[in-house]
């Protein structure tokens, strides 16, 4: 059975069909061409017209390879100072759902696409995501030759840029690009930390009894937010912890104080290299504490044993990354979204490269050779595999070995 209604009968639409047949059709009405364009710090502007926000906004222009994802993407706050460019040629044809949200208050400064979508299908559709866009004041723009500004970036590398609804004369919109701050120079995490800490009792909705087994008991976990994604906290409370979420300037002292079974470092935007005193702290809990780090999280582990980081040319960032761990020998397929990278030859003896990035050889993830604390630069709790990844978890609530 197929449904039309509007945003506002969505929810009555889930209540009357079973689930198996429920498919609800936003449909948009026309939205008028107001032109739009994104302009590069080199000189290089793209039209397009507004499907967002009547705006204009500034950040480091990046590019996405997932073919669906866009509503993770979007609310992902290691997204925040960047404007995002998605390749996959249409988006917004499944809306947006009040399920997937990675954070409360998406961060990002931008949204370029091929093509938005003039139909939002999906029985879980709560809302279109042009009108997601404007209700969060996200200046965002369509029609945008995304093939042509990827390939620019790949060849240039990643450039700050600034995205404008409506008519604008291109110099002036290059000469705001060329004065916007570099990400590096930004606050990122301190901006968008949380402000105490709070408990987390959500679960994976569709897992939320998957892994829990009473039997071992509940872990209590902490995980420091330096930007992270709840479906993080959402797999730890699935697998049976009890999970705290802490400011990202908690310090050892504080941290060791709730007496926790182990430690999460999240995933973040920005520079590792600007978080000295997040990394001082880290090194006070080496060996008192199991660690898993991830994205950022792994960046900075890696510092707090003495590795150095580097900004890479455009970055990987995408549903779609290949990895191989070393350990087993087993490629996953996973989700990443990253900047910066840890330095291999940097890395002290007691530390070995778990996993690598199949198509450039990258640090992907990282062990301790004698203590419990290991990190991965990819994202284990999107599902891209979709399971592939999960193990990780498991092996760091119950010390498992590395499998999948």
């Amino acid at each position: 059975m197929i449904l039309r209604t509007n945003i506002s009968r969505a929810n009555e639409a889930e209540q009357l069909l079973p689930v198996a047949s429920q498919r609800v059709m936003i449909n948009i009405e026309p939205m008028k061409q107001i032109p739009g364009m994104l302009a590069l710090e080199d000189g290089r502007c793209f039209p397009g017209f507004s499907v967002g926000f009547d705006g204009l906004s500034t950040g480091e222009v990046v590019f996405n390879t997932s073919m669906t994802g866009y509503q993770e993407v979007i609310t992902d706050m290691s997204y925040a100072g960047q404007i995002v460019a998605m390749t996959a040629p249409q988006i917004g044809n499944t809306g947006f759902n009040d399920e997937d949200h990675e954070s409360v208050k998406p961060k990002i400064q931008g949204l370029l696409m091929r093509e938005i979508s003039r139909r939002a299908s999906s029985w879980r559709a709560t809302e279109s995501l042009d009108d997601f866009l404007k209700r969060n004041q996200i200046v965002a723009l369509s029609g945008i030759d995304t093939r042509s500004l990827t390939k620019h970036l790949r060849d240039h590398g990643l450039l700050r840029g600034v995205i404008a609804a409506g008519d604008w004369e291109p110099a002036e919109l290059i000469q705001k690009a060329q004065n916007s701050p570099h990400l590096e120079d930004i606050d990122l995490v301190g901006q968008l930390t949380a402000s105490k800490p709070f408990e987390w009792t959500e679960p994976c909705p569709w897992t939320s009894d998957l892994y829990n087994d009473p039997s071992k008991g509940l872990k209590k976990i902490v995980v420091y937010d330096f930007g992270v994604k709840q479906n993080i906290l959402r797999s730890l409370v699935s697998m049976g912890s009890r999970v705290f979420v802490v400011p990202a300037f908690t310090t050892a002292d504080e941290l060791l104080a709730m007496q926790p079974d182990g430690v999460v470092f999240s995933n973040g935007p920005g520079d590792p290299a600007r978080l000295g005193s997040v990394v001082a702290e880290m090194q006070k809990l080496i060996g008192k504490l199991p660690m898993f780090g991830i994205c950022l999280g792994q960046q900075l582990l890696a510092r707090a044993f003495g590795a150095t980081t580097y900004k890479m040319k455009f970055g990987h960032r995408g549903a779609n990354q290949p990895v191989l761990n070393k350990i087993t020998g087993q490629v996953e397929i996973t989700s990443q979204n990253h900047s910066f990278c840890v330095n291999p030859d940097t890395l002290p003896s007691n530390f070995e490269v778990s996993h690598i990035n199949l198509n450039d050889g990258t640090v992907e993830g990282l062990r301790h050779r004698e203590l419990p604390i290991f990190s991965v630069q990819y994202h284990p709790e999107a599902a891209a595999g979709p399971h592939d990844a999960a193990y990780l978890f498991e092996e760091f609530l119950f010390g498992k070995k590395s499998h999948f």
